[in-house]
């Protein structure tokens, strides 16, 4: 097996989340008395730390209104949200093309006590070495602070750790800690946003990802 590492980022990457988190966010705001226009797109809102999106949406930065907000969210995101969510087409297979030669993780912003149970729901758990993801309280949900630690953790080497992910979080990420980036389109990011922070390549599909690895060793 290489020494190779792929990081798989979760929401956009291997699974489409939006109906779940979407209307979790809705749920949320309605219950704090606020809301969004029918046509209101959230999609933004996949993907990166969810308080900074409440911060954008209810215009405060009061920890007090933001950890509710938070809270309401996992209500009904934990119970409900989770399993509102499907696999992108051709997920599974790449998986297990790339489980053949490399170690892989999970590296996603998302409660690590929710990828968990996300990755065990679609029976992925087995094509993984380890599901990382933030603390309820926040911590290492900034996706360059949880990459640090998954190097940490897991004695990785940057130069032989590849991110794979669909939002420029993902690649500003890999690059502060000098991992390798692919950017995927088939998510939330366009390819815009992610060759504009610096991804090293860019997957149309889940099927190119093996390929492009290859071409990072």
């Amino acid at each position: 097996m290489s020494n190779f590492v792929i990081l798989f980022d979760l929401d956009g990457t291997l699974t489409d989340p939006k109906i779940g988190i979407t209307r979790s966010i809705q749920y949320a705001l309605t219950e704090m008395g606020y809301s969004l226009d029918d046509d209101y797109l959230l999609d933004w809102c996949i993907g990166p730390p969810l308080k900074g999106c409440f911060a954008q949406l209810l215009n405060t930065s009061d920890e007090t209104i933001l950890n509710k907000a938070l809270s309401l969210y996992r209500s009904r995101f934990s119970t409900i949200g989770l399993f509102e969510n499907f696999l992108y087409p051709q997920i599974t297979e790449t998986l297990k093309i790339i489980r053949h030669n490399y170690k892989t993780f999970v590296a996603t912003s998302k409660p690590h006590v929710y990828a968990k149970r996300i990755i065990e729901h679609f029976g992925l758990l087995s094509l993984f070495d380890g599901i990382y993801g933030s603390e309820l309280d926040g911590t290492h949900s900034n996706k360059g602070d949880l990459i640090q630690h998954i190097l940490l953790m897991e004695n990785l080497s940057p130069t032989s750790t590849v991110m794979v992910g669909d939002r420029y979080h993902d690649i500003i990420g890999a690059k502060a800690n000098g991992v390798y980036s692919i950017g995927v389109t088939y998510g939330y990011g366009t390819e815009q946003e992610l060759e504009l922070h610096g991804a090293d390549l860019i997957a149309y599909s889940p099927d190119d990802i093996p390929k492009l690895v290859e071409k990072l060793k």
